[in-house]
């Protein structure tokens, strides 16, 4: 009877230790930092950031960075503080209003950001929780150049990233009249100093007057593991609760062991 009780308790033990193996490995499963990273949570559609609209997640103090909807930036465009009844809303240069060629499409598709890098320059930022000091993580995101409709002349745009102290920047795309780039993917590693840290998008570009657009999309943050593959450091808890197994299913062997 003894060595029934014992075998169904050590089941047991096993099988807790069982659960916290499979909550551990469920932790590291990869797990983005960044939210709304794809811009398409707004306040209101789209439009000029803190004018009609807000992104969900991200601030800024205003500025002239804009939020498109798929097909909309050579179309119907987005509102801004010059749409007045004599001003249409603000367009990029594409294909649909006789640009040099099509506005590409993101890998991550959706609605995506676009800043004016000469003028109304203004940051547009997220605070990252759930950092941990001296891990090593992975941002990345996707940008394009573009040049607002109505505009003529060659342009220059790129993005200056800030994330825990660190400062990332995109080569300098150098963008031809009534042109735009395709989305080009770029990352960016570092090793976190703190347990959060804020990320920060600032765009750039040349001449002013000529208006730069720099577009972003897709931004991600993920932990890297020790293969520098995206990975996810389990939560504390969840070592404890496998700790816990483990220490229980040794105490269950050696009770058995002394009974025999």
């Amino acid at each position: 009877m003894k060595e029934f009780l014992l075998g169904k308790t050590l089941s047991k033990f096993l099988a807790l230790a069982g659960l916290a193996l499979c909550a551990a490995g469920a932790q590291a499963a990869p797990i983005n930092l960044v939210k709304n990273g794809g811009f398409d949570a707004t306040t209101n559609g789209t439009g000029q950031i803190g004018y009609n609209t807000q992104v969900n997640d991200w601030t800024s103090p205003g500025g002239y960075n804009f939020v498109f909807g798929v097909g909309e930036a050579d179309t119907v465009g987005a509102k801004s503080w010059f749409n007045k009844p004599e001003n249409p809303p603000l367009t990029l240069w594409g294909a649909n209003n006789g640009g040099a060629n099509a506005l590409a499409v993101s890998a991550n598709g959706g609605n995506f950001l676009a800043a004016d890098g000469a003028y109304g320059v203004e940051r547009i930022e997220q605070m990252i929780h759930g950092l941990v000091v001296g891990q090593k993580y992975m941002l990345s995101f996707e940008w394009a150049a573009a040049q607002q409709f109505g505009f003529d002349g060659d342009t220059t745009e790129n993005w200056s990233v800030s994330i825990d102290g660190n400062t990332f920047t995109t080569d300098t795309y150098h963008n031809a009249n009534h042109a735009s780039s395709s989305w080009m993917k770029e990352t960016f590693s570092f090793t976190a100093k703190g347990t959060e840290g804020l990320l920060s998008f600032l765009a750039a570009g040349t001449p002013e007057g000529f208006p730069p657009f720099s577009l972003l999309d897709g931004v991600s943050l993920f932990a890297l593991g020790d293969d520098g593959k995206q990975g996810q450091v389990p939560e504390p808890a969840t070592w404890l609760t496998l700790l816990t197994g483990l220490l229980l299913l040794a105490f269950a062997r050696r009770r058995a062991a002394r009974q025999r």
